[in-house]
């Protein structure tokens, strides 16, 4: 499995994921970053995401206020262990790799490591749902949501070729 290191190669051959998988994919390795704990996400679980994705979202979410929009936080930051047991899960509930390969990234892969990935829902809508598009929250952050440093990672026919995700952006610093 090419210049992974050799930890995170078994851990990947234990999930079942080959060198086939990983054999032209698309997403950059994200190595895992350092985070903070921003409060909780909308099941109470600890929410972390690096320090100044923090401060963008809370300025991004103080402004959607102001247009009376709520956005909330369903999952920020995901360690790579976290990762592989929503891998296992999958796989113990009889899903094939090719399958959950199409709708969740390798771990090691997922944008979520790097601590700057949120995914977003808002009242009135189920998360991680297509149907999030449909929302104001969504059309919101359409509109405003790239003058506070975040992008929507996964539009349809995105470059990645992972599946849509309108609920999954993500702060990418200013260069």
């Amino acid at each position: 499995m090419g210049p992974l290191p050799q930890e995170i190669q078994h851990r990947l051959h234990h999930l079942g994921i080959e060198e086939r998988h990983l054999i032209g994919y698309q997403l950059p390795f994200q190595p895992e970053q350092s985070v903070i704990v921003a409060g909780q996400d909308i099941y109470e679980r600890p929410l972390r995401m690096s320090a100044d994705t923090y401060s963008s979202w809370l300025e991004l979410e103080a402004a959607a206020a102001e247009s009376n929009i709520t956005i909330q936080v369903v999952s920020a930051f995901r360690s790579f262990n976290y990762q592989c047991q929503i891998i296992q899960r999958k796989r113990e509930a009889g899903e094939s790799v090719d399958d959950i390969l199409r709708v969740s990234a390798i771990p090691g892969f997922s944008e979520h490591h790097s601590g700057r990935a949120l995914d977003l829902t808002t009242p009135g809508h189920p998360p991680l749902e297509e149907i999030f598009e449909e929302s104001r929250a969504f059309a919101w952050l359409t509109q405003h949501a790239q003058a506070f440093g975040f992008a929507m990672t996964y539009p349809r026919g995105n470059r990645y070729q992972v599946a849509y995700e309108p609920w999954h952006w993500c702060w990418h610093p200013a260069t």
